[in-house]
């Protein structure tokens, strides 16, 4: 039975490794607008804390709680979207996200002061030079027959 949860359990590498891109300490201001159960559209002013190419998390400013993954649409204010060290994703107008984790509450507000998205982009796919053909096709020859 050991034996069986120790290899469930997997390796234990640091989560850091497991990342696919690195995350990049930004802080800018914007925004997360969504639509509630009632479909009634809400906004959330946040800064942002960290950000990668497949995530940001946020602190949250002001709003209402916004429920565990919630699609949502996050904005980065249109002065910031033009920083170089902002990935390419969050240099658009908004990027559809889901809200997949959700921090403590603020006393103050009583909504959660912190949020972290997962940018539902498509992957960037690296480039298989070895699948392309080195040459291109050859020129076949056209043959009339009388």
């Amino acid at each position: 039975m050991e034996q069986r949860l120790r290899l469930v359990q997997g390796g234990h590498q640091p989560r850091a490794d497991n990342r696919i891109s690195e995350r990049h300490a930004i802080a800018v201001p914007g925004q997360i607008v969504w639509k509630d159960a009632r479909g009634t559209t809400r906004m959330a002013s946040v800064l942002t804390r960290n950000v990668s190419e497949h995530g940001v998390s946020v602190e949250c400013l002001s709003g209402v709680p916004i429920p565990l993954y919630r699609l949502v649409y996050f904005q980065i204010d249109r002065d910031a979207r033009n920083r170089p060290d902002l990935p390419a994703a969050l240099r658009k107008p908004n990027v559809l996200s889901a809200i997949f984790r959700v921090g403590a509450s603020s006393q103050v507000t009583g909504a959660p002061a912190e949020y972290a998205l997962r940018l539902l982009v498509e992957p960037v796919r690296a480039t298989d030079t070895a699948s392309k053909p080195a040459t291109a096709w050859p020129a076949q020859e056209q043959t009339r027959t009388a």
